[in-house]
């Protein structure tokens, strides 16, 4: 009989699968590094574009280097008119992740690199992966509500362009703001599940557009991208911020999960949370949402007092959003468009030292069970 393996890690926990210089999550002590950047280096002060240049190039970009990177993302973000047709034909109840995860994958059948896996290729997948998932989700909200679509326009950053594309108008000063750390503080989070799919894909050399839909797949899932929807969906069942202490009170005593709380990295404050509390105080008084905020902020105490839980960024990036106009079913797919720039990040360092990712199991079935003829069992 076989020799039996050493047991298994459940969740893979504490097993370190890569080596990368990408972002580093300091659970112990609260932190978050994009390329050795401090996120509270970051948050606030720059663009999503200089956190893409952060992770694809390494350092933070130049005005010339902002300039020429800002303007090839505006630039592609379209899509062929036969992903347009795909996206009007979806099922009105479908999930819109699956939706994106589904558009996205069928952009590899039109993309000109699609089958060739060279840096320069790679590079220009990269721009176009990233442009096209934000138009994605803005075209199918604009299909799904009888909106015509909208064109990116070159003077907006890509986080303007974004909101705009969506919503049909730009965003202020403050709303771009908000935002742009939004998709910031979501870019990167060192090894997450959907990050470990697209690497453990692109191992195999399948290509960037199969890597990418591989990790959408994975964000789709309530333990992992799906959490702020949930957020939102607890605050409306509280209703008022008189309401928080019996709610919270009654998931304590029942051990029941509160959303948006707990992390399996972080032992301290996830520092994304930190700098989302602000921006939801500000656009939720901005919005006529204050009750929103209170809601959340009392929750936040309350669960502290009674189970020592901070937030993570799940619990204020869903009032964030939903201050911003954001249809609740786009949640996710916010997070997901933040989390290509990492995830694309990933893939091509995947490929600069590739190994084919194939980890072992350890078997708990029988041995030398016998054959039976149909007749006899």
């Amino acid at each position: 009989m076989p020799e039996k393996r050493n047991q298994p890690i459940r969740g893979l926990e504490g097993i370190v699968a890569a080596d990368t210089s990408l972002s580093f999550v300091d659970g112990q002590n609260g932190k978050l590094y994009y390329r050795g950047y401090d996120i509270d280096e970051l948050a606030g002060r720059i663009t999503f574009e200089e956190v893409v240049h952060i992770l694809w190039f390494g350092e933070l970009p130049n005005r010339k280097q902002l300039d020429n990177l800002r303007s090839s993302l505006v630039s592609e973000m379209r899509l062929p008119g036969q992903v347009y047709d795909l996206l009007r034909l979806a099922p009105p109840n479908a999930n819109p992740m699956v939706i994106m995860r589904t558009a996205l994958s069928s952009m590899g059948m039109y993309d000109p690199d699609g089958g060739v896996n060279t840096e320069e290729a790679n590079m220009r997948k990269a721009r176009r992966i990233l442009a096209q998932v934000a138009t994605i989700v803005a075209s199918l909200h604009r299909i799904r509500s009888g909106l015509p679509l909208l064109s990116a326009d070159g003077r907006m950053e890509f986080a303007e362009n974004f909101l705009y594309m969506l919503r049909g108008r730009p965003p202020d000063e403050v709303e771009r703001k908000a935002f742009d750390t939004t998709l910031v503080l979501h870019a990167d989070h060192g090894l997450a599940a959907s990050t470990f799919a697209a690497r453990v894909t692109v191992s195999t050399l399948a290509g960037m557009h199969s890597a990418i839909s591989a990790a959408l797949a994975s964000l789709k899932g309530p333990l992992h991208g799906g959490a702020n929807r949930k957020v939102i969906e607890m605050l409306d069942e509280i209703g008022i911020p008189e309401g928080v202490s019996a709610y919270i009170d009654g998931m304590v005593a029942n051990g029941r999960r509160i959303m948006g709380f707990g992390h399996r990295v972080y032992k301290t404050e996830d520092p994304r949370s930190r700098h989302l509390r602000k921006y939801s105080e500000e656009l939720c008084n901005k919005a006529g949402l204050s009750h929103l905020f209170q809601i959340s902020h009392q929750i936040e105490e309350m669960v502290m007092m009674r189970k020592k839980i901070r937030p993570n960024v799940d619990f204020y990036s869903a009032t964030v959003q939903e201050a911003l106009g954001i249809p609740r079913e786009y949640f996710t797919c916010i997070f997901a468009v933040a989390r290509s720039a990492g995830w694309i990040a990933h893939v091509m360092e995947q490929f600069r030292d590739n190994r084919l990712i194939r980890p072992t199991s350890n078997y708990i079935g029988g041995f030398d069970r016998k054959y039976h003829d149909i007749e006899e069992r």
